[in-house]
């Protein structure tokens, strides 16, 4: 093995990945479990590491592979502490004429029945050597599944595109992408309940995490002979960092840190009878049994330490390769902890029990107990890492309007699911101009309504509607289980295997939120696992996780029946004007309305005698187009309703490489949409017309088109309003990577400022 020079090109590589580690400086895992590690390109991770290892005063070296490793003492007997940093991942193999990025799995064959599936319309980033750029996986949109004859598998990888923004594979390229770069979901480790952790590759982290915290003091091992720690790449293809670390070091003696395979997997892959919470696992092989050797010896510490820990029977770590491969030193042991739905972005482990397993390695090394506790937690990967700490985004955000560009960051990062809109709505408010704020009402429906203009007598005015829904799609919690989970129901319509395997937020009506683990449907790690019929029908139901074991320890937590849940979001530009979040459904058309009443202003009534305007944030639309119908039925009762209705919602766009493009086929970023046809509601050929004529009279970019699902307008005709939809273009509707362009929206307001003037 060649050692690392002082670690010069190793800082060089490391950018601003992590803080120079100092003498005594514990390793940062909210920066360090966010470096994307895929097999065979684990190099920055690799480097991170080997700078905080040099940082506790050791003198790390690196090989061929990329490994990692420290050696302390001298003489037998020859320790030898592993674990592996790489995960599962995608690398670019191709960039088509489209700007589409094309992937191959890594390992190439996939980890589970269901590991391509789960990234289908997720948040990516594609990590360049200059920064990541934010993008996301296509996925079908639910809207357009009616008018599919034959949709594509969402369960294979060659239906797997990464979508930057981009228009064009130059665009693309020009942007920093490239063939090989690696991609990763975009989800950072979460909370979950009080004290778990959940993410994807959260059980190829707390290995590795585990074994850097105990390294701290490692220069003051009391041990005899020689320790070596290793930090070996590319595990999930073959164990050749392994390989090259056993071929290279032989030892007396070998504990793997890390997921523990058991030999019989319970349900989920799991270790039976072994949950989140439970301790730590030693895993034996046949090369030792529990009966002695070094598992023994481990329980045997563990015990005398008062470490809740228990015996397992386990697969070795895996070796691959040609030619003759290295053998396990005949002591040898594993240890981990127990998790959750593994290899999936919803794995799930106890933060107290990596703390147990640290403690357990500090015991075995010989070096001073760290003291940890859930006050005192080195391992909360999940609190937002320190300004400047992370890789830099290559993406910028553009918009045509700063001010536009703050409301729609506002309102689709609120979180508010059908039913449960309050913190929608406070948002609407928090945006609303002052003079506006003063006027809007709560109706008995949950609606917020603003009415701009009254009657004048001897003045014939137009009494128009503007209608866009507050709601988003999500879950509500049906049942408290005695093991403490959570039944959950979903709330409006969506291809359920976005979500499931994912992980949640549980939101609480005071405003904080918890998070959760959603589970996968029986079988989903068995051969020949098919997933249930793709499309929501509203009764199927699913199970969170919450990081407790009974009904009571979940009910502290604060969570009760009729709790909403969502994925958490974030909003992320992509190139040009392009962003990416969950629910731009339908925050984009409140976005809309909310600069369209900015750019009315307080005179409006003055400037327009006898025009009577209404703007209408509605709910429940998701699950039944409730709210807005319930406010149809209540003003025409009344005598009054309007004279005309502009429902604003999304417009699902058919510009994807998995949709058939025979119908809505209008791109992002070339102009607002007149929805002319859905499946609820079709425009008048004279009002489509009419609404295109104004828009170019004003130079806003228009589209008209066909799409499909419904929206409010649908509920207003009865009542004898003339309605008309608009949108703007929107790729993979409802799926937790959605996509607009903020040019669409700021002409979206500007038209609805036109219609309110001049219609």
């Amino acid at each position: 093995m060649r050692s690392c020079a002082p670690l010069v090109a190793a800082a060089a590589v490391l950018g601003t990945i992590a803080s120079p580690a100092f003498a005594g400086t514990p390793p940062d895992f909210s920066v360090l479990s966010r470096i994307v590690a895929v097999s065979g390109y684990e190099q920055q991770l690799s480097a991170a590491i080997a700078h905080q290892l040099q940082g506790q005063g050791l003198h790390p070296h690196t090989d061929n592979m990329d490994d990692v490793w420290v050696s302390v003492g001298s003489g037998s007997p020859h320790r030898l502490i592993v674990a592996a940093i790489d995960q599962p991942g995608y690398v670019v193999g191709a960039i088509n004429e489209q700007g589409y990025l094309r992937v191959q799995r890594l390992p190439q064959r996939k980890p589970n029945p269901v590991f391509d599936t789960l990234n289908f319309a997720q948040p990516v980033y594609v990590v360049t050597p200059k920064g990541l750029l934010n993008g996301g996986f296509a996925g079908l949109s639910v809207h357009l599944a009616p008018g599919h004859l034959n949709p594509p598998s969402m369960s294979h990888v060659g239906n797997l595109y990464v979508d930057i923004g981009a228009n064009s594979a130059a665009q693309a390229r020009a942007a920093g992408a490239d063939i090989l770069e690696p991609v990763q979901l975009a989800q950072p480790p979460i909370t979950v309940g009080a004290d778990d952790e959940a993410g994807a590759a959260a059980g190829d982290r707390f290995g590795w995490e585990a074994l850097l915290e105990a390294t701290q003091e490692l220069a003051h091992t009391r041990a005899r002979g020689t320790t070596t720690v290793a930090f070996v790449t590319q595990q999930w293809l073959g164990g050749r960092g392994l390989s090259r670390v056993l071929t290279e070091l032989p030892a007396n003696e070998m504990i793997f840190v890390g997921r523990i395979n058991p030999r019989s997997p319970a349900a989920g892959g799991t270790v039976a009878g072994a949950l989140p919470g439970d301790g730590v696992l030693i895993g034996t092989t046949q090369q030792a049994s529990a009966s002695h050797g070094l598992p023994e010896a481990l329980m045997k510490l563990a015990l005398a330490h008062h470490i809740a820990a228990r015996t397992v029977s386990a697969r070795p770590p895996v070796i691959g390769g040609f030619g003759p491969k290295p053998h396990l030193p005949q002591q040898f042991a594993l240890l981990g902890v127990p998790t959750l739905f593994p290899v999936t972005p919803a794995e799930t482990f106890s933060r107290a029990d990596l703390r147990k397993l640290t403690r357990l390695l500090q015991v075995y090394l010989g070096v001073p107990v760290t003291p940890m506790s859930a006050a005192r937690d080195p391992f909360d990967a999940a609190r937002p890492p320190g300004p400047g700490s992370g890789q830099p985004l290559l993406d910028q955000a553009r918009a045509p309007s700063a001010h536009l560009l703050k409301t729609l960051q506002t309102m689709t990062t609120a979180y508010g699911a059908s039913g449960h809109e309050q913190g929608a709505r406070e948002a609407i408010l928090s945006r609303l101009p002052a003079w506006a704020r003063r006027l809007a009402h709560v109706d008995p429906a949950g609606n917020l309504v603003l009415h701009i203009g009254h009657a004048v007598p001897g003045v014939h005015g137009q009494s128009i509607l503007f209608d866009a829904h507050m709601d988003e799609i999500g879950y509500q919690v049906t049942h408290i289980k005695r093991d403490g989970e959570l039944v959950v129901r979903e709330l409006g319509g969506f291809y359920g295997r976005y979500y499931l395997g994912h992980v949640m937020l549980v939101h609480l009506p005071d405003g904080r939120s918890v998070g959760a683990a959603l589970g996968l449907p029986a079988g989903w790690d068995r051969p020949g696992f098919k997933w249930p019929p793709a499309l929501s029908t509203l009764s199927e139901s699913a199970d969170a996780y919450v990081g407790t074991d009974s009904r009571a320890a979940t009910e502290r937590l604060g969570i009760r029946v009729g709790d909403f849940l969502t994925m958490p979001k974030i909003y992320r530009p992509l190139l040009g004007s392009h962003f990416e979040i969950r629910s731009i459904d339908d925050r984009a058309g409140d976005t809309a309305l909310i600069e369209a009443v900015r750019a009315l202003g307080p005179d409006f009534a003055r400037e327009h005698p006898g025009r009577q305007l209404t703007f209408l944030w509605a709910t429940r639309e998701e699950v039944g187009l409730q709210g807005a119908a319930a406010y149809a039925a209540r003003v025409a009762k009344l005598g009054r309703e309007p004279d005309v209705v502009f429902a604003v919602d999304m417009f699902v766009s058919s510009q994807s490489p998995l949709e058939t493009g025979r119908y809505g086929d209008q791109p992002l970023g070339h102009g607002f949409v007149v929805r002319a046809v859905d499946l609820s509601h079709i425009d008048s050929p004279a009002d489509v017309a009419h609404v295109v004529a104004l828009a170019r009279a004003h130079h806003i970019p228009v589209q008209y088109g066909i799409t499909g699902g419904g929206n409010d307008a649908a509920v207003y005709t009865r009542y004898g309003a003339d309605a008309v939809a608009l949108g703007w273009p929107t790729k993979y509707s409802h799926s937790p990577a959605e996509q607009s362009d903020t040019k669409d929206i700021y002409g979206l307001s500007r038209i609805c400022t036109v219609l309110a003037k001049d219609w």
